[in-house]
């Protein structure tokens, strides 16, 4: 079983895995671990303490919390292998013959979610522009300009987003990330799924600036095409707070995209083991995310395409198949809808495992757009969704970054502000409804005039 071995060595090694200026390789940090094939390509991460802002649980995901980097704080993550027979046993012995050991967790496979079935597409991406309002957007100034877009996913292919959109696309290259091992250069992969997450972010954002990391081109053996390890989000997670460290403060603006998940237990630990993804607060990825939104990111990732009435055949979960990060209360999880504003089959149903209250909005999927999987296929998927939500919140990024607006505070408009889609109020279907973006201008313009 793949694993994530979390480790506190000296601090003058934490400080070298915290600065992006200095390398520090698994076997500084670790130096050999008893039963586990360490992964030396694996570039040890520093993972952030949670500390409350006002005493409390530190694993609490319900109040404040700043998360510290200091070298006497954070922990460093390494990757590795455990044979299956010895798993409980390497698992209980670590800790006591390493006191530097501070946890094992899971590293589950993650992979993209198209849709399931064969339908054609409902409407086109000009329809998503005219429900989004982007005239009206832009007519305000939010286009996304000055607005970094990190999708992290199979890479971008610019030059077919670009021809497709017909008009130019922003890349920059000097902030892109790939992990170890995957070749090729940003914005120049195949075009596949992350061609059309940048495609369909861009719908409502076509300043915007995209960061491409290709998370999902894996290298692990036996690996599909479209999938790769929780790990390699976890340090493109760290890489991102570099970039947004890096923003001036003033005009701090990161949208990350993330249309993928774990769909099966078996990559997992039970939940109930301290290792345990799927429902762990704890776990060092949930940790990521709630710090990247600290610092000011706003995270959005696909609610996933397990609902009821047609689920992906990957979907392994028997209830509750919005899982780990994808139910984060810190970062926003997208359902899908047609553009008639109907719930497309494939969209999960919450409750989410980490809160319960997910997805949290509906975005437009399963339309004709960046033509990633041939002439007639369409944008599809809460893969689609998630990207379109994602744009619409980096248009409003270009005049309301995040020490103006929190990325909980625009996260609290847009639920309040969606198009009320079935039941009054939130619901497991629609969450609080389909994005409105004429209702949030007009939250935001309120907000400008209450705000000195």
């Amino acid at each position: 079983m793949r694993i994530l071995i979390q480790l506190r060595p000296s601090p003058d090694l934490v400080a070298a895995v915290v600065d992006p200026g200095q390398s520090a390789s698994t076997a500084d940090v670790a130096d050999g671990l008893p039963g586990v094939e360490l992964d030396p390509a694996f570039i040890p991460v520093a993972v952030p303490r949670p500390v409350p802002s006002a005493g409390g649980d530190p694993l609490s995901l319900n109040q404040p919390l700043d998360y510290s980097l200091a070298a006497e704080d954070a922990s460093v993550l390494v990757r590795g292998t455990i044979s299956d027979d010895e798993l409980a046993a390497r698992i209980t012995l670590l800790p006591a013959l390493r006191p530097d050991v501070v946890g094992i967790f899971a590293d589950p496979v993650i992979e993209s979610t198209p849709a399931c079935g064969g339908d054609p597409p409902v409407g086109d991406w000009h329809d998503v522009e005219r429900l989004l309002n982007v005239p009206g957007l832009h007519a305000q100034g939010l286009d996304g300009t000055g607005v970094a877009v990190a999708v992290l996913d199979t890479g971008i292919n610019a030059a077919h987003t670009a021809r497709h959109l017909g008009r130019g696309v922003t890349l920059d290259a000097e902030r892109c990330w790939s992990p170890s091992g995957v070749p090729g250069r940003p914005g120049e992969f195949e075009v596949d799924h992350g061609t059309m997450c940048a495609f369909d972010t861009l719908i409502a954002a076509p300043q915007a600036t995209l960061i491409d990391i290709p998370v999902l081109l894996s290298t692990r053996p036996g690996g599909s095409a479209l999938d790769g390890l929780l790990s390699d989000a976890v340090a493109a997670f760290a890489h991102l707070r570099n970039v947004l460290d890096a923003q001036p403060a003033g005009t701090r603006a990161l949208v990350v995209n993330n249309s993928w998940g774990s769909f099966s237990p078996e990559w997992d630990f039970p939940v109930g083991h301290p290792g345990n993804y799927s429902d762990n607060a704890a776990h060092p990825f949930n940790l990521m995310v709630a710090a990247l939104d600290k610092a000011g990111a706003d995270v959005l990732f696909a609610a996933g395409n397990c609902g009821r009435e047609c689920a992906d055949g990957r979907c392994a979960y028997s209830s509750r198949p919005i899982v780990g990060a994808n139910s984060h209360p810190k970062a926003l999880s997208v359902g899908g809808v047609d553009v008639n504003g109907e719930r497309v089959g494939y969209s999960s149903q919450g409750p989410g495992r980490l809160t319960a209250r997910k997805p949290d909005v509906c975005a437009y999927t399963h339309f004709s757009g960046s033509k990633a999987f041939g002439a007639d296929q369409p944008d599809t998927g809460t893969s689609a969704a998630a990207p379109v939500a994602a744009g619409l919140v980096a248009a409003v990024r270009t005049r309301w970054p995040a020490t103006k607006l929190s990325p909980a505070q625009l996260r609290a408009l847009l639920r309040r502000t969606a198009e009320d889609r079935s039941e009054v109020g939130f619901d497991y279907d629609y969450g609080y409804g389909t994005v409105d973006p004429a209702g949030l201008m007009a939250a935001l313009q309120r907000r400008a005039k209450s705000v000195p």
